[in-house]
């Protein structure tokens, strides 16, 4: 595993106040195993649009709050087929535990009606921008915001970071944002243009289903979608990929982070060591307690 010095104290905070439990060595996680994780009801189920993929579940913490927030975005290559929002529960139960509330956010994909481009970029606004109208009523922080994405989700919190950048006129630009300022990209996919290849190897994906099509107009498709070109945006990035992830392999992770330095923001990568590309999103996986601090160090949490 490499970890930055940022980090460490977090982690052995946690280890050396009993909250966070090792866990004895395991075998990799494999999809099927991804597929059965499960976790705690929401607190509330709270809709951003008509579509039925168009909501958000929101997990409250236990006191008065105001809360930290951690917004949640699944995986799946962009498609339905693959599990989603309930697998994220098992990560949202857990991080709620440390006081953590948890929006995690459902989407049109791109094998759903409406979803896709510009659909599923819309959904991201509309979620976030239903977070910050709840936040009062919720007792949210959202000045203590991490995105933490899964994968294709790992694309689409990247993508949040930098959505502040696309210029008016574009079917994406919103003139209000909630900023994402702290991201946590686990295993994520989001270099559009430069690993087109990857995606379509690893998820069957073609760029035009999560671009869009050129036109007159838009000729450069990757100028609003594409998280590795609106940069730089202020962001702080964490790419946390298992050293096993075949999906996105660790490469991936330091060509982004690479490229968003030389842009001016900041990134860190952390591989986990021993672990696969499902190990990244599992609380019951052996390397939750580096993700969870890499988590919370995002959010502030645990510094001595």
């Amino acid at each position: 595993m490499t970890l930055r010095p940022l980090f460490r104290p977090f982690l052995l905070a946690a280890l050396l106040a009993g909250s966070v439990h090792a866990a004895p060595p395991t075998k990799p996680m494999k999809l099927d195993d991804y597929l059965a994780l499960s976790g705690p009801a929401p607190s509330a189920r709270l809709p951003y649009g008509d579509a039925p993929s168009q909501f958000a579940e929101l997990f409250l913490p236990a006191g008065s709050g105001p809360f930290p927030v951690a917004v949640l975005v699944h995986g799946g290559c962009w498609t339905s087929k693959f599990g989603g929002i309930t697998q994220l529960r098992n990560m949202a139960g857990a991080l709620t535990a440390r006081g953590i509330a948890v929006w995690n956010v459902e989407y049109r994909r791109s094998d759903e009606p409406g979803g896709g481009y510009p659909g599923t970029y819309q959904d991201m606004h509309a979620a976030l921008e239903l977070l910050a109208a709840q936040s009062g009523l919720h007792r949210l922080d959202t000045g203590r915001l991490v995105a933490v994405g899964h994968s294709a989700g790992g694309q689409l919190v990247q993508w949040m970071a930098g959505r502040g950048r696309i210029a008016p006129g574009s079917p994406l630009y919103r003139k209000e944002l909630l900023p994402v300022r702290a991201v946590v990209s686990l295993g994520g996919l989001a270099d559009l243009r430069n690993e087109a290849a990857l995606i379509k190897s690893s998820c069957g994906r073609d760029t035009a289903e999560l671009a869009g099509l050129p036109s007159p107009g838009r000729p450069d498709v990757f100028a609003d979608t594409n998280a590795a070109e609106l940069m730089p945006n202020g962001s702080r990035t964490w790419l946390v990929t298992g050293e096993l992830d075949t999906i996105s392999p660790p490469r991936v992770a330091h060509d982004y982070a690479a490229r968003a330095r030389k842009a001016g923001d900041a990134a860190e990568v952390v591989i986990l060591a021993g672990a696969s590309h499902y190990d990244e999103v599992a609380a019951t996986s052996a390397s939750w307690p580096e993700v969870l601090a890499v988590i919370e160090g995002a959010l502030g949490m645990g510094k001595p």
